[in-house]
């Protein structure tokens, strides 16, 4: 799903600037959310492609052009160039050599052979884990979803391409923020030899921004950056300023949406701008409830966390899972419709994926966050209250306990079929040209 590691300039992007197509529910997921192995996976079906209607041994004449229309069908374009076979698809579908020569079309199969049985066996090792329970290093922007964001820019003012070589460091310590929790942000000026260059706030206010050509339902409300080692600032008259936001608490307890903190400076006598969006959500439309317990359900360790349900819907929930030595191991998801009420949100370590990895335990869930997904709107979430650091600190399991089985599920067994299918025409077409070949006079 995604986190608050994707929030730099793409989130104002996405957000803002094209916010006609909300951001996806990350990742994860129905985006951002969708994970990105889903895509990965939908890709790689794509690329089973059907061959040719099986024609007789006599019919080995096969059309260059008809075998890249077949085999491209569908396909969008960042698939119909792509080979995942040690040949390319154009030397695959237009083969050197008279077509009519059984040898020719020899070498055009054990090609197609070659590619079929890549792509077989590269969807079965990508899904042999669920979409639920991925290993960590496939999602390594969602594993420290609470670090803060971190920038290096120049100064800037619109309009005016400024010269010099001064540049800023900005961070905020989160996108999304939800119910009483507070975002502290801070600014630092630095100019061309890497030494701190002394900063003056000119103004700084927190507003909504104009959305879709409407303008901001709220006066910009003033708000001080400081060096004075208050309001969030660390340490004071380091020439980091810093300013921390509890929206609850300062005139934003009854919005929902987009909020933006807006600043003019001046570095070494020039102004410039910049700004921070974050996400706020008021009021969660569910909240955990503290409960946690853990199970052996068919071979894998499941955690199933108690949440009260205020708005029905689809939600989406994500759980990070470190062995006992802090590496992380897995990034565990949850992405179902539920109606309101109490409910166990499962967060899954799949147990072939526990086999395969041979992680220490106990197992650590920790940082866990969720929203519920509202499909065309913006912001397209509205946020469950984060739960960070531990969460759940499992038991010790024996690694027998854990089943070594493949996920499966009806799509995967229908997609592995055909996948199967091209692979054995291949070899069919292989063997009856090789007897063809074989024949006195050939």
């Amino acid at each position: 799903m995604p986190s608050d590691r994707h929030r730099s300039r793409s989130i104002h992007h996405r957000f803002v600037l094209s916010h006609r197509r909300p951001p996806r529910a990350l990742q994860a997921q129905a985006g951002r959310w969708r994970l990105a192995i889903v895509c990965f996976l939908i890709g790689a079906a794509f690329l089973g492609w059907r061959f040719v209607a099986k024609p007789e041994v006599a019919e080995w004449r096969v059309s260059p052009e008809a075998t890249a229309t077949s085999s491209n069908r569908g396909a969008p374009p960042w698939l119909q160039s792509r080979s995942m076979g040690s040949s390319g698809s154009a030397d695959i579908d237009r083969p050197a050599g008279n077509l009519d020569d059984p040898a020719a079309q020899l070498v055009l199969w054990n090609k197609r052979l070659a590619r079929s049985q890549e792509v077989l066996d590269n969807y079965r090792r990508v899904t042999r884990y669920p979409h639920e329970s991925r290993p960590a290093d496939e999602h390594g922007d969602q594993i420290y979803p609470n670090r803060p964001v971190v920038e290096d820019k120049r100064l800037y003012r619109p309009g005016d391409e400024l010269k010099g070589n001064v540049r800023l460091r900005t961070s905020q310590e989160r996108i999304f923020v939800a119910g009483r929790e507070s975002v502290t942000f801070t600014i630092t000026a630095y100019d061309g030899d890497g030494a701190i260059a002394p900063l003056n706030i000119i103004a700084a206010g927190i507003i909504d921004p104009p959305q879709g050509g409407k303008a901001s339902t709220r006066p910009l409300r003033a708000v001080k950056v400081n060096d004075a080692g208050t309001d969030g600032d660390v340490t004071p008259g380091d020439g980091t300023y810093s300013y921390m936001f509890t929206p609850a608490l300062q005139g934003f307890a009854d919005y929902t949406g987009q909020l933006r903190l807006d600043m003019t400076i001046e570095v070494n006598g020039q102004a410039g701008y910049t700004y921070f969006d974050m996400y706020y959500t008021p009021e969660p439309p569910a909240i955990w409830t503290g409960a946690v317990r853990e199970a052996i359900d068919n071979g894998s360790l499941v955690f199933y966390l108690k949440a009260e349900v205020r708005v029905p819907g689809r939600y989406i929930a994500t759980g990070r899972l470190d062995d006992f030595t802090g590496k992380p191991f897995a990034l565990a998801v949850f992405n179902q419709e539920l109606t309101a009420g109490t409910h166990e949100i499962p967060f899954r370590a799949f147990g072939k994926l526990v086999l395969d990895n041979q992680p220490a335990f106990p197992l650590r869930l920790r940082d866990v966050d969720g929203f519920l997904l509202k499909e065309d709107a913006f912001p397209d979430r509205a946020l469950m209250p984060r739960l960070p650091g531990l969460v759940h600190m499992s038991k010790r399991y024996p690694m027998n306990v854990f089943s070594d089985a493949e996920w499966q599920s009806e799509e995967r067994d229908r997609y592995l079929r055909e996948f199967m299918n091209d692979v054995e025409l291949a070899r069919k077409k292989i063997d009856d040209l090789n007897k063809l070949i074989a024949k006195p006079g050939k």
